[in-house]
């Protein structure tokens, strides 16, 4: 039987952990897939760069276009990442009847739907494992080895930058922006940091997550986004002291109103597992009716432990091949015909508890007229913390721990305490989960 041939595009640190885990692994992957698997051609942006990976017997060109054409050439391995242009590659690719891996995540979240859409039409595969969780097999989880539950809601840790970067300011006691810098220097955040520390990362990869899991079309828009570069190191300190970390999670959740899609800094309880996920390290939380919780942990980026998923997906493509479309794993998880339209509920109507933190004059009355505004709004306190005043200030620190609410309860309510005369600057908000 001929070898299975296959191009990639981009040579970068997933593609060369592709091409190097591809060629140790040669002997066994061929052994799993019943085919030998070859990477024959590659394309790089700069033909003289140095790279982690050995292209030797590689053809390596620039123009990512000539792998694409060519009719040789049976699975693209897509690396490139973004959007534009490489949504052309792909779709010009798959109009060529070739099948698709992609590490891509931005690509998925905002045009899979138009993508696998094009790919039933043509009978090819896209598969893509590493575009979340980087060597975590989430998708692969939910997708095939969860296919009997029906999923209640997912919660991870999905960008190892954001979670670096609020593991350094608990263990170490560092501001935000410190750590940042750090984290820049290290190269675990880019120049422009704003797609994970703002979450946008994190929201591509729910999106998938939420697809998946529900059954849903990928909606990105409707995610719920917010970064982690308001937490300060005092939030951090006062979540330890009240038995929380605090965690910047995913979360996906089915309720009888719709599904919650959200991403932003969360309290969760000290002693759950996912509470101690540090580093960049990543991890997802699954809950299923018929399994209860499941956690799946590991790397969420690198060479190759991303490479890891893909060539998984190169795997499985491979054995894919003789099957009938028909036949074969949806990509979604759902078939296509069987997505539900089940509405994402805007930020409003999110449902959850909330630690606030508050600074308030240091006199009779004020803590009464606050706690009335939360009552007034249905808004019950769970725990409190009012703090001492530092010397010479009249202002003290007052923390408050609420039950379950609406966000929209809690957005009028923040709106009613920030107006006290008493109370100044904002009320900081951080959501809680229980995970339980």
């Amino acid at each position: 039987m001929k070898p299975i041939k296959v191009g990639v595009l981009g040579l970068g640190t997933v593609g060369g952990g592709t091409v190097n885990i591809l060629k140790r692994n040669a002997a066994e992957i061929a052994r799993r897939a019943g085919r030998e698997i070859v990477i024959t051609r590659a394309s790089a942006r700069d033909l003289h760069k140095p790279r982690i990976c050995d292209t030797q017997d590689i053809q390596v060109t620039n123009d990512p276009f000539e792998i694409i054409n060519d009719p040789d050439i049976d699975i693209i391995v897509e690396t490139i990442g973004g959007a534009g242009i490489v949504k052309d590659m792909i779709l010009t690719a798959i109009a060529n009847g070739k099948h698709i891996v992609t590490a891509n995540k931005s690509l998925i979240a905002t045009h899979g739907n138009e993508i696998f859409a094009k790919a039933s039409e043509k009978g090819v595969i896209v598969a893509f494992e590493a575009a979340v969780a980087g060597g975590i097999p989430i998708i692969k989880a939910i997708r095939e080895g969860l296919s009997g539950n029906q999923i209640q809601w997912v919660a991870g840790i999905i960008n190892g930058t954001g979670n670096f970067i609020l593991t350094e300011m608990r263990d170490k006691g560092r501001d935000f922006g410190d750590v940042l810098a750090e984290a820049q220097f290290l190269g675990y955040a880019e120049a422009d940091p704003s797609f994970d520390v703002e979450g946008i990362d994190a929201a591509h990869k729910l999106t998938i997550l939420a697809s998946i899991a529900f059954g849903i079309p990928l909606q990105f828009e409707k995610v719920f986004t917010e970064g982690i570069t308001q937490i300060t190191r005092t939030d951090v300190e006062y979540a330890e002291q009240l038995g929380y970390r605090i965690k910047h999670l995913g979360i996906a959740r089915k309720t009888p109103e719709g599904i919650e899609l959200r991403v932003h800094p969360t309290l969760i309880p000290e002693r759950r597992l996912i509470a101690n996920v540090n580093g960049v390290m990543n991890a997802v939380l699954v809950k299923g009716d018929a399994v209860g919780a499941t956690l799946y942990y590991g790397a969420g980026a690198g060479a190759e432990p991303t490479g890891s998923s893909v060539v998984a997906d190169v795997i499985d493509v491979v054995r894919a091949l003789t099957s009938d479309p028909e036949n074969r794993v949806p990509h979604l998880a759902f078939q296509a015909d069987a997505l539900a339209d089940i509405p994402v509920l805007p930020s409003e109507c999110i449902k959850t508890s909330y630690y606030l933190r508050l600074n308030a004059e240091d006199k009779p009355g004020v803590l009464a007229d606050v706690t009335k505004i939360l009552a007034d709004h249905n808004i019950s306190i769970e725990a409190m913390i009012q703090k001492e005043p530092s010397k010479g200030e009249t202002a003290v620190p007052i923390i408050m721990l609420t039950q379950i609410t609406l966000e929209q309860e809690m957005n009028a309510a923040i709106a009613g305490i920030e107006a006290l005369p008493a109370v100044s600057g904002k009320v900081n908000r951080i959501r809680m989960e229980t995970l339980g």
